[in-house]
């Protein structure tokens, strides 16, 4: 997005991906389908974040005059706000499938939310304090969680059918936070002790994900065989959209990113 100061893909729907960049009037939501951008700013918000895409529909959250958050749907010609029966939590939502959007309510002490357009069912991890839903496909869930015993620097990713909590880990990492779902495919970020990076996860085998060059790597989003995250070098932070290669030359992990947004500014 031209004369942005950093980028974010978070979500990916066919040859269509959304995500969040700032410039100097605010943060604004976009849309880009490859070859034309297109903003989206929440009619009346201060500052509005996209997250998610699943056909013509795309959720994310948005900051009022209160720097209070509230969840939005956007269909492409209507905005529909997203808020917790409980007005005291604050709304986002981070993942859509069909009728289905998943996020967090709350901020420091929050629940997972499944919203299927009528009723917000939340759920929580076993003994978290707060639970993130990030993903969703069919019945699965996908986010991570922290327990009273971890912190912000060390939670837990999980997978979640609605009955069943799966935790993810990552060997040799000190964590997985899944961020998307689509099929067996699962992608995030791990940390090590020192960098940050992306993942994916096929259900069986994991592979670490590192832009070429980049300092910190993370994955947001999946479909198919792409996947779009951010990437951070030398303090610039940029998208990207990494094609997943043929497992006979699955090593060769560079040959799939593609840099979306080049020459962005500091995140």
């Amino acid at each position: 997005m031209p004369g942005a100061s950093w980028t974010k893909a978070s979500g990916i729907d066919g040859g269509n991906i959304v995500g969040t960049y700032a410039d100097a009037s605010g943060t604004h939501g976009f849309f880009y389908n490859g070859s034309s951008w297109t903003n989206l700013d929440m009619p009346g918000a201060y500052n509005t974040y996209a997250s998610g895409i699943d056909g013509s529909n795309i959720v994310g959250y948005y900051e009022d005059a209160s720097s209070k958050n509230h969840g939005f749907l956007y269909d492409g010609a209507i905005w529909t706000s997203l808020n917790a029966p409980d007005a005291r939590w604050e709304t986002r939502a981070l993942g859509i499938d069909g009728n289905n959007i998943v996020g967090v309510l709350g901020v420091v002490n929050g629940y997972g939310f499944l919203y299927d357009s009528s009723t917000y069912t939340t759920f929580s991890a076993p003994a978290a304090v707060i639970t993130y839903a990030y993903g969703i496909d069919g019945s699965k869930i996908v986010g991570y969680y922290i327990t009273p015993d971890c912190s912000l620097s060390n939670p837990y990713g999980f997978i979640y059918d609605g009955s069943t909590w799966t935790d993810l880990k990552m060997p040799h990492m000190w964590n997985a936070l899944a961020h998307g779902m689509d099929g067996n495919n699962i992608v995030g970020e791990c940390w090590d002790s020192v960098l940050k990076h992306g993942f994916l996860y096929d259900g069986s085998d994991w592979t670490v994900l590192d832009m070429p060059g980049a300092d910190i790597t993370q994955a947001y989003g999946v479909d198919g065989i792409n996947i779009v995250g951010c990437y951070e070098t030398a303090g610039q932070y940029h998208g990207f959209l990494y094609t997943i290669p043929e497992p006979s030359s699955l090593l060769l992990l560079g040959a799939g990113f593609i840099g979306l947004f080049l020459k962005r500014g500091r995140k």
